[in-house]
């Protein structure tokens, strides 16, 4: 399979610069071979690209795209901190919280943004445990919050002489 990199222009895809915290935060932290993103919003150039409840507001579609916008987000917050989008090994869990309306229940479809867009970029190494949770609502009334955990390649330890 070509690179992620390779797959990320094939599909049209750039990463984005990595989002500024809005708190107390890093965007995403390395321990060890796995590399922590916090929470990333839809946003595009800092804004975000909708707001309010899916179920309401925002149709289930627009809360996919906005869970797709998001990943890359979150994927470019982890891809700093692994050393580049190449060194990713694999990813290992995808949470993906939606502000829904009450009534709402097809969190898992619009978690599928996110999914989708990984496996499309990795492979099978994109295949992923996943929790998709409906919320009351979520910072600056953005419908979707997506986290990740990748694991990222083994580097040789040099030892000086």
């Amino acid at each position: 399979m070509a690179s992620a990199s390779d797959r990320l222009a094939e599909l049209g895809l750039e990463l984005p610069p990595v989002a500024a915290p809005v708190a107390a935060y890093v965007p995403a932290l390395r321990v060890g071979d796995l590399v922590y993103s916090s929470g990333q919003l839809p946003t595009v150039a800092g804004q975000l690209v909708a707001t309010g409840k899916v179920g309401g507001e925002v149709s289930a579609e627009t809360g996919a795209a906005c869970a797709r916008t998001a990943v890359l987000n979150a994927l470019a917050a982890v891809s700093g901190q692994a050393g580049g989008v190449d060194e990713i090994e694999r990813i290992v869990r995808v949470v993906i919280f939606v502000a829904s309306t009450p009534d709402f229940t097809g969190q898992p479809s619009v978690g599928n943004g996110a999914s989708e867009v990984l496996g499309d970029i990795f492979g099978d190494a994109g295949r992923h445990v996943r929790s998709a949770v409906g919320v009351a609502v979520l910072p600056l009334d953005a419908p979707v919050e997506v986290e990740l955990v990748v694991q990222v390649r083994s580097r040789p330890s040099v030892i000086p002489v």
